[in-house]
C-alpha cells in the first residue's frame, strides 16, 4: 500500500514537471475575440461602441446624483438646490480641492476615452480610415474637454497596455495640435449626416461642431484659429442639410409649441423630424449595446424641481415626471434674461406655473400677505381659501430651493413603468443646429465682424420672436443690431437658448468669462441659508485640481497641480 501511494506521489510530481517544461497551464488565454488588437471588423465595430458607452457612462453617472450638477452651478445660469452632495464645491469654492469625487471622475473617464480611441488607432490605422475617423473623434473630444477644463494635461498617443507612473503634463498648445490633428482627420474621413450605421453614431458634422468648439478656444491664444472655426460651422450652415425648428411637428395632439417639440421624448431626432439635430445621443440604442446598460442617467432628477412632494401633486407626463431638485435656476435666469415675447421663455420651456392634478383632490390652505401658501393655522395666514384639482398651485415661499421655481423643461419626460423616476429616459441633446448659429456669431465677433455675428443670432432671435411679430405685427421684435454685440450679448443669447443643453461652466472657462459671470448669478434669497448661494471664489478656481489620486500614484515623475490647490 505505502508503495502505490509512493508512487502516485512520484507520477504526479513529474507529470508537473513535463507539464511546466511546455506551455504553463498558468499562462492566460483569451478565447474572446472582443480585446485588443484583433483587427476584424466585428471586434473594432464593439470598442467602437465602447467609445459611445463611455460617454453614456460619463454623463449618465448616478451614484453621484449632483455630478451634472457640477457643470452648471457656481455660474450665471444656476444655484444649487435642496440637496448636498459632490456638487456643493462648484458653488462653495474655498472647498473645491483635489479629492472631488467628480473632479476624479471626468478625469478619469477622459482618459478611459484616450486609452480606448488609441488601442482602435493604433490597431487598425489607415487601413479602416472610417473606425479610426471615429476613434480620433473621442480622442479629441476628450482631450478638448481636459485642456479647457485644467489646462496643461499628459499627452498620451499611443495605447497604454501596462502601469505607468510616470506621466507629466504637457503644455495645452501641444495637446491643441493633437485635438486639430485628430478633428481634420474626422472631417475628412466620417460618413455624411444620415449615412452612419446609426444616426446616434458620429459624422462629420459632429466633427465640425466641435472643432468649431475647440478653435474658439484654441483662438484665446492663437487668433488664426478664429477663421478656421467659423469655416467648419459655415460647411455646417451651408451644407442645408439642417433648419431652425419655426414649426410644430409630428404628433402636436399635446399642448406645446415648436421650440418644446424638439425636446419631447419621440421627437428628438432627425428621423422623428427633428432638423436641428446634429447629435442626439440615443438612450435606447445606447442602452441595448450587447444587452447592458448605462446606469441610470440623473438629468430629469437634477433639472426637475421635486413637485411630487405637493399633495396635491401626481407625477404625469406633461409635468416632466418626478424630479429631485438638485439644482435651480439663478435670478439671472429667472427675472433678467428673457424679454417678453421670446418662445424660449413659455410655460412650455421654462415653467413658472401649473395646476393641481391630483384626481378628484381639495384641501383648505391659507395664504400669506405676499401670497404664498401657509398652514391654514400659522399665524402668517391672511386667509383659508380652498383648492382643488384644475386650479392653479400655489407654493411656499421656501418651496424655490427644491420643490417648484422656474424650470427648463428639456429634460422632462414620464416612464409609466417607473414612477419613481429613477432614471432619464429621453435621448440626450448633445449638438444642435441653433448652436452652431451661436459659435459661428462668436467666431465672427471675435474677428470684429459684428454684422455678421448679428446676423447670425437674428437667426435665432426671428424664431424666438416669431409668434410674438405675428401678434404684435412688428416685424422687427426682437431683432438685434451689430452695435448689440458683445460677447456678453453672445454668453446671454446661448443662456436663453441652450440652458439645460450647454456644459455652462465649460463654456464660461472657455470664453474667459467665468469669474465675470459668477457676478451676474444674483441668488441672495432672503430665506435661502448662506450655504446655497456662491461663495468663496477665487481666480485660481476657473481651472479644477487634478485628482490626488493621479499625483499620489504618479511616483516616477511630478505630475504638477494647478496653482491654489
Amino acid at each position: 500500500m505505502k508503495r502505490i501511494i509512493y508512487y502516485t506521489i512520484i507520477t504526479f510530481i513529474l507529470s508537473m514537471g513535463l507539464i511546466s517544461c511546455g506551455d504553463s497551464f498558468l499562462d492566460e488565454r483569451v478565447y474572446s475575440y472582443y480585446v485588443p488588437g484583433h483587427a476584424d471588423a466585428t471586434t473594432i465595430e464593439a470598442q467602437i461602441m465602447g467609445l459611445h458607452r463611455t460617454f453614456a457612462e460619463l454623463w449618465g453617472w448616478s451614484s453621484q446624483q449632483g455630478f451634472l450638477s457640477c457643470w452648471q452651478i457656481g455660474t450665471d445660469v444656476a444655484s444649487a438646490g435642496a440637496t448636498q452632495g459632490v456638487e456643493v464645491p462648484f458653488y462653495q469654492y474655498a472647498n473645491l480641492n483635489a479629492e472631488n469625487a467628480g473632479v476624479q471622475y471626468l478625469w478619469s473617464k477622459c482618459y478611459d476615452f484616450i486609452n480606448n480611441a488609441n488601442i482602435i488607432i493604433s490597431t487598425v490605422g489607415e487601413n479602416n480610415k472610417s473606425a479610426t475617423a471615429e476613434a480620433k473623434f473621442f480622442r479629441a473630444y476628450a482631450y478638448n474637454l481636459l485642456v479647457t477644463l485644467w489646462g496643461d494635461v499628459p499627452l498620451i498617443v499611443e495605447a497604454i497596455t501596462v502601469p505607468r507612473t510616470d506621466f507629466t503634463r504637457q503644455k495645452v498648445a501641444d495637446v491643441d495640435q493633437l485635438i486639430d490633428e485628430d478633428l481634420t482627420f474626422a472631417i475628412a474621413n466620417l460618413p455624411e449626416v444620415g449615412k452612419a450605421s446609426n444616426e446616434s453614431r458620429i459624422n462629420k458634422d459632429m466633427a465640425r461642431q466641435l472643432a468649431g468648439e475647440a478653435y474658439l478656444r484654441m483662438g484665446m491664444r492663437d487668433n488664426s484659429y478664429l477663421a478656421k472655426a467659423e469655416q467648419v460651422l459655415t460647411d455646417i450652415i451651408e451644407s442645408k442639410k439642417y433648419a431652425l425648428i419655426d414649426e410644430r411637428y409630428g404628433d402636436t395632439s399635446e399642448a406645446g409649441d415648436y421650440y418644446h417639440d424638439m425636446f419631447k421624448w419621440g421627437k428628438q431626432r432627425r428621423s422623428q423630424g427633428n432638423t436641428e439635430a446634429i447629435w442626439t445621443f440615443e438612450m435606447e440604442y445606447n442602452r441595448n449595446v450587447n444587452g447592458g446598460t448605462i446606469d441610470n442617467p440623473q438629468h430629469r432628477r437634477v433639472w426637475q424641481p421635486a413637485y411630487h412632494k405637493w399633495d396635491g401633486m401626481v407625477n404625469c407626463d406633461s409635468l416632466g415626471g418626478r424630479g429631485n431638485g438638485r439644482l435651480r435656476l439663478s435670478n439671472f435666469m429667472k427675472y433678467g434674461l428673457y424679454e417678453k415675447g421670446d418662445i424660449r421663455n413659455s410655460n412650455y420651456n421654462i415653467r413658472r406655473y401649473t395646476y393641481y392634478n391630483r384626481p378628484n383632490w381639495s384641501a383648505e390652505i391659507g395664504i400669506d400677505a405676499k401670497g404664498f401658501r401657509v398652514d391654514k393655522s400659522s399665524p402668517k395666514a391672511v386667509s383659508v381659501i380652498t383648492v382643488k384639482t384644475g386650479d392653479r398651485a400655489i407654493p411656499y415661499e421656501t418651496d424655490s430651493l427644491e420643490v417648484w421655481y422656474p424650470h427648463t423643461t428639456k429634460w422632462g419626460a414620464y416612464d409609466v413603468t417607473d414612477d419613481f423616476g429613477y432614471a432619464v429616459v429621453k435621448d440626450w441633446p448633445v449638438m444642435r443646429f441653433g448652436e452652431t448659429y451661436l459659435l459661428r456669431a462668436e467666431a465672427r465677433f471675435r474677428q470684429n465682424n459684428l454684422s455678421g455675428a448679428a446676423e447670425d443670432i437674428n437667426k435665432l432671435r426671428d424664431r424666438a420672436f416669431k409668434i410674438a411679430r405675428q401678434q404684435t405685427a412688428n416685424p422687427n421684435l426682437g431683432k438685434i443690431n451689430a452695435s448689440d454685440i458683445t460677447l456678453d450679448f453672445i454668453l446671454d443669447e446661448r443662456a436663453r437658448e441652450l440652458i439645460g443643453e450647454e456644459n455652462r461652466r465649460m463654456t464660461l472657462v472657455r470664453t474667459g468669462m467665468l469669474a465675470e459671470r459668477i457676478e451676474k448669478n444674483g441668488d441672495k434669497v432672503p430665506y435661502a441659508p448662506e450655504n446655497k448661494v456662491i461663495t468663496g471664489f477665487q481666480n485660481y478656481n476657473v481651472l479644477l485640481p487634478l485628482p490626488l489620486t493621479e499625483i499620489q500614484l504618479n511616483k516616477d515623475a511630478v505630475l504638477e497641480q494647478n496653482p491654489g490647490y
